[in-house]
Parts: structure tokens; C-alpha cells; sequence
């Protein structure tokens, strides 16, 4: 099967920081999305319509859970 020994040498901060890294890398695709892809097809633009804003609430809290723990 898969092996994974060679993991054994990184460190948990390491994993840690790689891991919210590729949170912040996501986060900053999603802010790169065209905003007329946000709201297509929308005829009443509501701020909760948003799917960057609610993106980088969930990001941010995610980032925030596996920083702490």
C-alpha cells in the first residue's frame, strides 16, 4: 500500500504551518474569483450572496481551530 514513513521526520509545527499555509492559499484563490462569477444569475444582490465573504469567515474560523489545537 501507501507508505508514509518518510512523514515521520516532519515535525507537528511544521505539518501545522504547511497545512494553514494551504488555508491561506485558498483563501486568496477565492478572492481572485471575478465578481460577476459571485453573483450570476442573482437578480437582487443581497451581502449574503457573497460567496467570498462566507468563504473567508469559514476559512478564517478553520484557521483559527487548527491553530489553537
Amino acid at each position: 500500500m501507501l507508505n508514509f514513513n518518510w512523514l515521520t521526520d516532519v515535525s507537528l509545527d511544521t505539518a501545522r504551518w504547511i497545512f494553514l499555509t494551504l488555508f491561506i492559499i485558498t483563501g486568496i484563490i477565492v478572492l481572485l474569483i471575478p465578481q460577476k462569477y459571485i453573483y450570476e444569475g442573482i437578480k437582487e444582490i443581497k451581502i449574503w450572496h457573497n460567496l467570498k465573504l462566507w468563504t473567508i469567515v469559514l476559512l478564517t474560523f478553520y484557521f483559527l481551530i487548527y491553530y489553537n489545537f
